[in-house]
């Protein structure tokens, strides 16, 4: 939402908004001109002639209860996108996993090529501080959502998927329906880019005949001949020439790659994308480095899904650290539920694993269901790794500050408030 009212701002609309809790992104926004509050009262709707909404406060907002008493319109987050989205040439990338490192990749290839591209990404673009940018150009970049089905909603001229694992089923209703939006999203498109190397977006191809795959496989149009990993960089080998790229993992060559492809489609030469991707900045929450202290380097990730986790592990494992101390935190009761048992392996690079309990995420506590449950996956696959369950946010702290040793990666994983905890065993605040 944040990234919408940004944008709208920019057009030169007259935007507010309101929030839970003081949250950084905040400051930005009224940097931008938006008018920011608080917490919620109808009186904040002032003469607003039209309303955007998240998913979350659809039903029983008290500000969207006063718009609706009004006959203000009430546009769902997807819908407002899509009105913005129709002002460009849209490329929007869509995927259960890499879609913002891919979208910002893009993203930056076409600022650096000259094209004044606007964009709307799901993270913060290092180099600019922000995620969002309206701009003169004809193209627009999305992150296309499929939480909600916001991805359907984007009118795209280019569409990008990344991937397509089990996610969101409880919005849409188990694993079928899901794959068969992700298809709709890729054939809606004038031309789609898949990565070969993911099964679901792999089978995208059947019903998109003029889709480039990327990727590792042998199937892959646009394939990946030679990787080299790295601790802060990694570079590979295309039949156009070699990348170097400053982000580790092989999981980030693919979404470069993805990237790479996707601006072919505005006409941004090899030799200038692969300029524009060894100086990218990174994102915010994407294996971030946090900061180093008593010879222990402390990385934050935004990796919340099994195959997520077993990428960044990876990744971290190409640093050369001498062990990986990982802290999870499972996002989500319902996804929890869903998936806890395909983290048994997930972890299988880490030396050390600390569990702590699910950020709910707005979501109501389940019985029976907690951050145990995966501490209970991965011992019953593997009973002698080193696994602690630690659900007190106090006793993870105490328990790192014990356990790290000079020469170590505390690596953080998890969508949620998890991010803070780097921040408070580098001394600061928790």
């Amino acid at each position: 939402m944040s990234a919408i009212a940004e944008v709208l701002a920019t057009m030169g609309h007259q935007v507010s908004g309101s929030d839970t809790a003081e949250f950084p992104v905040l400051d930005r926004l009224r940097r931008a001109g938006v008018t920011v509050h608080v917490g919620f009262d109808p009186a904040h709707l002032g003469d607003a002639e039209l309303v955007a909404v998240s998913t979350a406060w659809l039903d029983g907002n008290v500000e969207v209860d006063e718009a609706r008493a009004r006959g203000v319109p009430v546009l769902r987050r997807a819908e407002a996108l899509a009105a913005i989205c129709a002002l460009r040439r849209t490329i929007a990338v869509a995927g259960t996993h890499g879609k913002t490192t891919t979208s910002a990749l893009l993203a930056t290839i076409l600022l650096h090529a000259g094209t004044k591209p606007s964009f709307i990404v799901g993270g913060e673009l290092r180099a600019l501080g922000t995620g969002a940018r309206w701009d003169d150009g004809e193209w627009l970049v999305v992150e296309a959502d499929e939480s909600d089905g916001t991805f359907l909603q984007v009118p795209a001229e280019v569409a990008v998927v990344t991937s397509v694992e089990p996610d969101h089923l409880e919005h849409w209703g188990g694993f079928d329906p899901l794959v068969r939006a992700f298809q709709a999203f890729a054939e809606g498109a004038a031309a789609s880019v898949v990565c070969a190397d993911d099964r679901g977006a792999a089978q995208l191809r059947e019903g998109c005949p003029g889709a480039v795959a990327y990727g590792f496989s042998d199937a892959a149009d646009e394939q990946i001949l030679r990787f080299e990993g790295g601790r802060d960089a990694s570079r590979f080998q295309l039949a156009a020439g070699e990348v170097t790229l400053p982000l580790p993992g092989r999981h980030n060559a693919l979404n470069a790659v993805a990237a790479l492809v996707a601006a072919r489609h505005a006409a941004v030469a090899f030799e200038d994308a692969a300029a524009a991707l060894a100086a990218f900045g990174g994102v915010a929450r994407r294996f971030d480095r946090r900061g180093e202290a008593g010879g222990v380097t402390y990385v934050d990730e935004y990796a919340h899904l099994p195959t997520e986790v077993r990428a960044s592990i990876s990744a971290a494992q190409d640093g050369g650290w001498r062990r990986i101390v990982c802290a999870f935190q499972p996002h989500r009761f319902s996804r929890t539920a869903a998936l806890w048992q395909d983290f048994a392996h997930a972890f299988d690079g880490a030396d050390v694993l600390a569990v702590t309990d699910v950020y709910p995420a707005g979501e109501r506590n389940r019985p029976g269901i907690s951050g145990k449950l995966i501490v209970n996956a991965v011992l019953d696959a593997q009973p002698h790794r080193r696994v602690g369950w630690l659900p007190d946010r106090a006793a993870l702290v105490s328990f790192l500050r014990r356990e790290l040793r000079p020469g170590d990666l505390c690596l953080t994983l998890g969508a949620g408030d998890l991010t803070t905890l780097p921040t408070a065993l580098l001394g600061g605040p928790s």
